[in-house]
């Protein structure tokens, strides 16, 4: 990036849908207008995981030929299944209205933002992957007035080597945040100006996922199965999803919501577990592991979303909150909260009207839905039983009117003590449906330079053993979906390791720490992941 390029009218972070979708419709607006998109990843759609059955509702929006002009959407979802796992038996349950997926779409929302950022580069939008974003940047005023990236070439003590480079510095009259998912920058703004003040804390879940290639006569392009109940006990909420793609492949993954209790409770072994319910097992015999990732994903829904608009920018996409955990989606509300953001901002910077994008956000189709499902996923709370009745209430009675409006709760005060709890006794990985850790991250493609500084930071590194390994018996082992961290000499003097290089950026360990002792923060641009197809 030359000296020239530093200063843009919008300086977007984040190159996910929201990010992607604001500055298409910007230039759409006002072609004038100079934007860049700083993405962290190696290339746009490389740290991008989702399920994903895609709803197209803010895609007709912003570009109503997009089947013409070749978006990666092939397969329409054609029979929705919902099924409640006991141990050896599957019983179908009726798929609630939400979860209907007529008219949409199973695919990789990895690909359809690069195909997104194909047509913003043609409208004019300047795109630098590799660049992560470490610093917001402040006038005296404390108006965000631009961001710096992450320096490379920094050795693991912070000392630059032959291959330095200096953070650039990068202004705008405007920065929207759209990083996803408790995203760094975005939790530092939020704490800052204080915008989750009048709001409940965001709790999430994490998502972890494969790809397989499966015997053509066990596919059915176009299925969709969503299941819940075993292997998770009646305390803890997740569920699973099975996409059948056109390709002899399907998408299968496990969500395990982060206020679980127990800290003996692995959700990737979970998901392990799950795979040989004699349901799934049978559908993966024969196949073929081919990719595996995990990411976190915000399950607070309305109740939960921050202010969204602080002096000098905006929350956009899921750095905000606004997945729909009912639908079991977020790319088409992120996408349009992107889209609203650019309209505020051709108002705005074009027109000198002022920024209106929290108002424009909350009159629009995106917060009428997440209304209507608000209480939905804080009835899991007291269980799955009363969870599901609640739901049903919400859903067939009530149809998301109720006068009241359920609470959340903050994630890492869920955790219990172990020694209210037993050690949880999971099977061996067989090598060939199920696995270890390890073996699945070598299907992330995971690549960071080998000498680079931690990017995992503790608070007070003492926490690791008085507090998470003594009282908690060390749940960083376990709710990390990579084998991050470990605990070595336990016998005589306890230690932890971080093998930062394992990171997949889940942000699992940011969110679930019970003392919020470790945080995540960008590491050198183009690290971690590479996915392809996620």
């Amino acid at each position: 990036m030359s000296e020239e390029a530093i200063q843009y009218d919008v300086v977007i972070v984040g190159a996910g849908p929201a990010g992607l979708g604001a500055a298409i419709k910007l230039k759409q607006l006002s072609p004038h207008l100079k934007i860049c998109i700083l993405e962290k990843g190696k290339e746009v759609g490389s740290h991008i995981l989702s399920g994903a059955v895609i709803e197209p509702r803010a895609l007709d929006e912003l570009l109503p030929d997009w089947k013409e002009q070749g978006a990666p959407l092939s397969t329409p979802a054609v029979k929705d299944q919902f099924l409640f796992l006991t141990s050896s038996h599957a019983f179908s349950l009726p798929t609630p209205p939400q979860m209907h997926n007529k008219g949409n779409y199973i695919g990789s929302l990895g690909n359809l933002c690069r195909w997104l950022a194909q047509e913003a580069e043609k409208l004019g939008v300047e795109i630098y992957p590799s660049f992560s974003v470490g610093y917001c940047l402040f006038d005296e005023n404390d108006q965000m007035i631009g961001v710096q990236t992450v320096p490379q070439g920094l050795d693991r003590k912070g000392n630059p080597t032959p291959r330095f480079e200096a953070g650039v510095k990068i202004y705008g009259k405007m920065t929207l945040l759209a990083e996803g998912c408790r995203g760094s920058l975005s939790q530092r703004i939020i704490k800052k100006y204080q915008l989750d003040r009048g709001s409940d804390p965001q709790t999430y879940g994490i998502g972890i996922k494969e790809i397989w290639d499966i015997d053509p006569t066990k596919c059915n392009p176009g299925h969709v199965i969503h299941t819940m109940g075993w292997p998770l006990n009646w305390r803890t909420y997740g569920g699973s999803f099975i996409y059948h793609l056109n390709n002899n492949q399907i998408l299968i993954g496990f969500v395990v919501g982060l206020d679980y209790q127990n800290p003996y409770l692995s959700p990737f072994e979970e998901f392990q577990r799950f795979k040989n319910h004699p349901k799934i097992r049978p559908l993966l015999e024969g196949g073929r592991c081919i990719s595996y990732g995990a990411r976190s994903l915000n399950e607070g829904g309305y109740q939960s979303i921050p202010q969204l608009e602080f002096p000098g920018g905006s929350l956009i996409g899921c750095a905000a909150g606004f997945l729909n955990v009912a639908k079991i989606k977020g790319s088409h509300t992120a996408l349009k909260s992107g889209m609203i953001a650019a309209e505020a901002l051709h108002a705005h910077l074009s027109k000198g009207e002022p920024y209106t994008y929290h108002k424009r956000l909350r009159e629009s189709w995106v917060f009428d839905e997440l209304y209507k499902v608000r209480n939905i996923r804080p009835g899991f709370q007291k269980g799955l039983g009363l969870g599901l009745l609640n739901a049903a209430f919400e859903t067939y009675i009530t149809r998301g009117k109720s006068f009241w409006t359920l609470k959340n709760h903050a994630d890492y005060k869920q955790l219990k003590p172990a020694k209210q709890y037993s050690p949880i006794a999971y099977p061996k990985p067989d090598g060939k449906v199920t696995f270890d850790r390890l073996s699945s991250l070598y299907l992330s493609n995971i690549y960071y330079e080998e000498n680079q500084p931690n990017h995992l930071l503790l608070k007070d590194p003492q926490n690791a053993i008085l507090v998470n390994d003594r009282i908690y018996d060390f749940p960083e082992g376990r709710y990390c979906p990579a084998q991050v961290y470990e605990l070595v000499n336990q016998e005589r003097d306890p230690q932890l390791v971080m093998n930062s290089q394992n990171c997949i950026q889940c942000k699992a360990c940011d969110i679930k720490d019970p003392t919020q002792n470790i945080t995540w923060t960008p590491p050198e641009g183009g690290s971690g992941p590479q996915y392809a197809n996620m």
